[in-house]
C-alpha cells in the first residue's frame, strides 16, 4: 500500500550504474538520511556517490509522519538518567540544529512545510511528564506544561514545545535531490577492502557510509544485537476532527496525531516487528468510536530500527573499521536525526571535528536492558522448530496476516508470500516453497 505521500508527488528519476565508478566517499542507500549526506558532501565540495537498490525513498522514508521535532517522547529524562545532564543537552542542541536547518531549506521549497507545537501526552499519570520538564529546564529547552488537550481521549496533561515542524517529505526530497550524484537500481553485492562490487560495476571509495536504514554488515557492530525493529501503521481520515498540533503518547503503545491538510494522519498499533500487535485494527476501531463520519483515504505502514539506549549509532561502523561509517537506530524520529547524520557524517569522513561525534557513536556501552530482550529474541528465532527461515541469520519467519507477510522477531526482515524481500536486514528475496 502506498502512502499518501507517494501518492501525492513524482520523484526524479536516476540511471543504474553501469561502469566502473571512482569516487571519494560512497553512500549506500537513498532513503532521507543517504540523501542528505550527498546534499551536506556536494555542498562542503567532496566527491561522492550514491547507490540504492531500488528507487529512492522507497523504504522508511515514504512511510513517515513527517514530524520535524527536537521532542523524541520523553527522551530527555531517560538521557540524564542513562547518561548524564550533558548528553541530554547535547541530544537536544544535535536535534535543534537539524530542526533549524530544515527550516532554512523548507524556505525556498514547496514542501508544505508548517511550523507547528508538539505535544508529548500521558494517559496513565503526569508524573513522567513532570520528570521530563525538570530535565528540559536544566538543559535550556522552552518547554511547557499543559493541562488539557484537544483530543478525543482523557489525558493526564502533556509536555508542549512550540514552533516545530510538519511537512511532506518526498515533495522535499523531489526538491533536493535534483542534481544530485545518484544511481538507482543498483545493489551492493560485495564489500572489498577498496570499495564494494554492486549488481552495475565496481565503485573503488576512500570512505564508505551505510545508510540502509538496518546495517547489511554482520561481521562487524553487533548491529544484529543492538537493533531490533518495531512496526507501527498510519490511517489518513477525511472529515475528522484536526488537533492544533503534532501529538504522540509517552507510550509506546499510544498513538500519534498530526494533520495534512484536511486530513488527520492517525498512527499507532504498534509491536515488534514478528511479533502481535494491533496494527490497523487498533486505529480503526479508535477511529469509529471517536470520529464516526470521518472516511479513510489512504493507510499505510512503517518500521523503525529501535537502538538500545534511544539514541542513533552514527559514526564509524565500528571501532575496527576506519573508513567504514553508518547512520541507523532512529528510533522512530528519522526527520532530524537524518539531519543530525547529514552534517555529523560530512565532518567525520572529511577528518573534521564534531561536537556530537562521541553522543551519537556506535561504539558507546551495549549495556542495557533491551540487549537482553533482544538476545532473548535472537536465541527464540534460532531455536525455534518453525519453518521457513530468514536468510539474513537463520531465525524462524511469522507469517503476519494483517499485512500477509513473512516476518522475522529477530531482526525485522520481511518477505511478502512469493519471497520477495520488503524489508532488511536480508539482502535477497527468500525461497518459501
Amino acid at each position: 500500500m502506498d502512502s499518501l505521500w507517494h501518492k501525492t508527488v513524482r520523484l526524479p528519476q536516476y540511471e543504474a550504474l553501469q561502469e566502473d565508478r571512482k569516487t571519494q566517499v560512497l553512500i549506500i542507500g537513498g532513503g532521507m538520511a543517504g540523501i542528505l549526506c550527498a546534499r551536506a558532501l556536494k555542498k562542503a565540495g567532496v566527491d561522492y556517490l550514491l547507490v540504492e537498490s531500488g528507487r529512492i525513498c522507497s523504504g522508511v522514508t515514504g512511510n513517515t509522519t513527517a514530524k520535524i521535532t527536537v521532542q523524541h517522547g520523553l527522551i530527555y529524562h531517560r538521557l540524564a538518567q542513562e547518561f548524564d545532564l550533558n548528553t541530554a543537552r547535547l541530544y537536544l542542541q544535535a536535534n535543534q540544529q537539524a530542526l533549524d536547518q530544515f527550516r532554512e531549506l523548507c524556505l525556498g521549497v514547496d514542501c508544505e512545510f508548517e511550523e507547528r507545537d508538539s505535544y508529548v501526552y500521558s494517559r496513565s499519570g503526569k508524573e513522567e511528564l513532570d520528570k521530563e520538564l525538570d530535565v528540559l529546564e536544566q538543559i535550556g529547552a522552552q518547554a511547557s506544561f499543559v493541562r488539557t488537550t484537544p483530543l478525543p481521549f482523557l489525558t493526564a496533561g502533556a509536555v508542549k514545545i512550540s514552533t516545530q515542524g510538519q511537512f511532506h517529505p518526498l515533495k522535499f526530497i523531489a526538491a533536493i535531490a535534483g542534481g544530485l550524484n545518484i544511481c538507482e537500481n543498483t545493489r551492493v553485492e560485495e564489500l572489498r577492502p577498496d570499495g564494494v562490487q554492486t549488481s552495475g560495476g565496481r565503485v573503488q571509495a576512500e570512505k564508505i557510509i551505510v545508510a540502509t536504514h538496518f546495517p547489511f554488515l554482520n561481521k562487524h557492530g553487533s548491529y544484529f544485537l543492538k537493533l531490533y525493529q518495531h512496526r507501527s501503521y498510519v490511517l489518513a481520515l477525511k472529515g475528522a476532527a484536526l488537533p492544533e498540533g503534532m501529538y504522540v503518547d509517552e507510550c509506546d503503545a499510544g498513538m500519534s496525531l498530526r494533520s495534512y491538510g484536511d486530513l488527520l494522519l492517525l498512527g499507532g498499533g504498534g509491536h515488534r516487528t514478528g511479533k502481535q500487535g494491533g496494527g490497523w485494527q487498533e486505529l480503526e476501531r479508535l477511529a469509529r468510536r471517536r470520529w464516526p463520519r470521518a472516511k479513510e483515504v489512504c493507510r499505510w505502514a512503517t518500521q523503525d530500527c529501535m537502538t538500545l539506549d534511544g539514541m542513533p549509532y552514527i559514526g564509524q561502523y565500528s571501532a575496527r573499521t576506519p573508513g567504514l561509517y553508518v547512520a541507523t537506530g532512529f528510533n522512530k524520529w528519522g526527520m532530524t536525526s537524518s539531519m543530525v547524520a547529514a552534517q555529523l557524517l560530512c565532518d567525520l569522513v572529511q577528518g573534521r571535528e564534531n561536537p556530537y561525534e562521541q553522543v551519537f557513536s556506535p561504539s558507546r556501552t551495549m549495556l542495557r536492558r533491551q540487549l537482553a530482550i533482544n538476545m532473548g529474541e535472537a536465541a527464540a528465532g534460532l531455536l525455534s522448530w518453525k519453518t521457513p527461515r530468514c536468510p539474513h541469520m537463520g531465525c524462524a519467519l511469522k507469517y503476519n496476516r494483517q499485512e500477509h507477510s513473512w516476518d522475522c522477531s529477530c531482526h525485522g526482515s520481511r518477505f511478502d508470500r512469493e519471497g520477495r524481500l520488503l524489508d532488511n536486514p536480508a539482502t535477497g528475496d527468500k525461497k518459501l516453497s
